[in-house]
């Protein structure tokens, strides 16, 4: 064992050289052998093949983007790998079968330019929709090309005609009309954040060369991003700057004609939203306003052009109590629509403002035990109308339509991928260690009940992200009908009740995330659901950082892990890739009193010879510029060299989601099922 803290050369460094030969050739080493051991059987190739088909079937529905009248959508099938850009109208769209008019096929383009393209999203040209920034990744990285398309001739304008085009970097554009963009982008030396994300952001006019692109704002290199953007509003046009200082902080203002800035004096740990005369902002900690305090959680209200004018007079939107947080927010034209966690159960109202203030009513049910989301809203030009999108863990998805006080009609469903006959949701709590409840859901069939089985409890904990039911074909196919119990956790760090939930375990008090984990673990085991060598644990990203902290601090709790895309080098991660943004999460090991707490339980600095640990699979990705491969790669090594049993597979592209396109997706997830299924049943 290293001993924490001590200064010593890390052997492995040269793992840290992403696309360095030796490295790629010791990934694809240890791909082999992973692939021979758990690849190369009939049922892998089943499983494979049943997933594959799913992602790839047109019996999934193909959620849509609403731009006023028209509704996009990019679609992969068997056909279409890479996938396809494409558009319809909502009265075509509500048909069994959609004509859908075919904007680009990137299949076709990456052949003809001979390159890995994998999509990165548009950015469409409002109102009229005639051009749209196509941002295209090489094999599914962060960091894109962006191109101007003109949605009318279906070709991209080429830069030489005076087309908006920018090399590869992780770049941030946004449309002010026609002919002008605000664009932050690699301008040069100096010109990023210590994270690789853009410290200035400039006006850039059609015709005129990048580098004399107007600047409009520059950040400090500490920071994580900044950017400007454009509310096109009719009547409420306005021009925004945005500056990140930390992952969780941010400064906004009102950007002025004559280039003047104007700051919006909200907290900066606030969320806050602005739509015609109306402000919104959410708290994430409590704030005192003209003698009021208004606790964590909260939404109010306020007239922007008031506050703007020295105003502090706010409406409380929504209140949070011990077990309801506000999820989610959006405009109608005319309501704002309101989405709730109620024991991380989905409730949804509407909220209008009125001349006599607020008035609030339930938008629709949500069914319990799943997840309904509000998608769609576009108040600029879509009226009061909405899209909720409902699914559960045994519950495939249903696309719904409905317009504010109006009933809701079903639009699509979705077949059932998997035998759910029999399987039951349920939600417990366990006590962490310091006596919070933690929620988590237990799926498994009826006749599993009594009788401890096999059993996979997925973590993540961090970043307020909330982590709700959903419908997952592949953990049908792959898990619960070969008799396994799948357990969904909801750790702190999350959001599912509120920000205080995430705001507790930050930096000196992660460790809290991982008694949480553990806490669930002998949970499980108590109430007679599984034993300790039937249990799993998987994670991913920050979850894959609390599988290297299972792995390493309590090892005798389980009996296989799979940790991907992970942190695990909590000593350097601040300095690969966009690690450094990461430092309000975890804190920063440059700082001996930070180091201090990291160093507990950074798994690579942790690891032990005289402790058997559970079999181990790492997976990653060559291509992920978010997280840096040298974490797991570094790992494996670390394990090998100490003689642990573990798995390593490293797919070459597909960036921090793991997979570029349904055929890596579909091996992936059948990978991680059946080492599961070797180790666990």
């Amino acid at each position: 064992m290293t001993g924490v803290g001590e200064s010593v050369t890390d052997p492995y460094l040269w793992l840290e050289e992403v696309t360095s030969d030796a490295a790629l050739d010791w990934a694809r080493e240890h791909n082999e052998v992973a692939i021979g051991r758990f690849a190369a059987s009939d049922r892998f190739r089943d499983l494979e093949s049943r997933i594959l088909a799913m992602l790839d079937t047109d019996t999934r529905i193909a959620y849509p983007g609403r731009r006023g009248s028209w509704l996009y959508n990019f679609w992969r099938d068997g056909a279409h790998p890479k996938g396809l850009w494409r558009r319809t109208s909502f009265a075509e769209y509500a048909k069994d079968d959609p004509a859908w008019e075919i904007l680009i096929d990137l299949d076709e383009l990456a052949a003809s330019e001979d390159e890995n393209w994998v999509w990165g999203g548009a950015s469409v040209l409002r109102p009229e929709q005639s051009r749209a920034l196509l941002s295209l990744s090489r094999g599914g990285s962060d960091a894109k090309v962006v191109r101007e398309f003109d949605i009318e001739s279906k070709t991209f304008v080429a830069p030489e005609d005076g087309g908006f085009f920018l090399p590869e970097a992780k770049s941030d554009m946004h449309w002010i009309d026609i002919d002008t963009l605000y664009v932050g982008t690699d301008f040069g030396p100096g010109s990023l954040t210590d994270s690789g994300y853009p410290r200035i952001t400039k006006r850039w006019r059609r015709g005129t060369p990048l580098t004399e692109a107007e600047t409009v704002f520059e950040g400090e290199t500490g920071d994580v991003a900044v950017s400007a953007a454009y509310d096109h509003t009719p009547g409420y046009e306005r021009h925004f700057v945005g500056r990140s200082t930390d992952f969780f902080n941010s400064e906004e203002y009102l950007l002025a004609d004559d280039g003047a800035l104007r700051r919006i004096e909200t907290p900066t740990d606030a969320s806050v939203s602005i739509y015609k005369d109306w402000m919104t902002v959410r708290l994430k900690s409590p704030w005192e306003v003209n003698g009021t305090t208004y606790p964590a959680g909260a939404l109010i209200g306020a007239d922007f052009g008031e506050f703007m004018a020295g105003s502090r007079d706010f409406d409380l939107l929504f209140t949070p109590d011990e077990h309801t947080a506000l999820h989610g927010r959006g405009w109608t034209e005319n309501h704002l629509l309101l989405v709730t966690l109620e024991d991380v159960q989905t409730k949804l109202y509407v909220l209008t403002p009125g001349p006599d203030g607020w008035t609030r009513e339930p938008l629709a049910d949500a069914p319990p035990m799943a997840t309904t989301s509000v998608m769609n809203l576009d108040p600029l030009e879509g009226g009061d109308e909405f899209m909720l999108s409902t699914s559960g863990f045994t519950r495939p998805a249903t696309l719904m339509t409905g317009s504010v006080g109006g009933p809701t009609e079903v639009l699509k469903t979705e077949p059932e991928f998997f035998d759910a006959a029999g399987v039951v949701t349920e939600q417990f709590f366990a006590e962490s260690d310091d006596g919070t409840m933690i929620p988590y859901f237990v799926i498994r069939h009826r006749d599993q009940v009594g009788k401890p089985g096999p059993t996979i409890m997925s973590g993540y904990g961090g970043f307020e992200v909330s982590r709700t039911p959903a419908y997952s074909g592949a953990f049908g196919m792959g898990w619960l009908e070969r008799g396994g119990t799948w357990v969904m956790t909801n750790l702190r760090g999350g959001g599912e009740y509120g920000p205080q939930w995430h705001t507790s375990v930050l930096k000196a008090n992660r460790h809290k995330v991982y008694e949480d984990f553990s806490s669930i673990a002998k949970d499980l085991v108590a109430r007679g659901i599984t034993t300790h060598d039937r249990l799993g644990a998987v994670g991913g990203s920050n979850g894959g950082l609390l599988m290297g902290v299972m792995l390493t601090r309590y090892p005798e709790l389980f009996g296989a892990i799979v940790c991907q895309v992970p942190l695990l080098d909590m000593k350097r991660y601040h300095l690969l890739l966009a690690g450094a943004s990461w430092v309000a999460e975890y804190g920063d090991p440059e700082k001996p009193e930070e180091w201090e707490f990291l160093s507990k339980y950074s798994p690579y600095q942790n690891t032990r010879t005289d402790v058997k640990y559970p079999p181990l699979l790492l997976t990653t990705s060559t291509k992920d510029d978010r997280v840096h491969p040298g974490h797991a790669r570094k790992m494996a090594a670390l394990l090998d060299s100490e003689g642990h049993r573990y798995w390593y597979y490293e797919n070459i592209e597909g960036g921090h989601g793991g997979a570029a396109d349904n055929k890596q997706s579909a091996f992936q997830a059948a990978l991680i099922y059946e080492f599961f299924t070797d180790m666990l049943m």
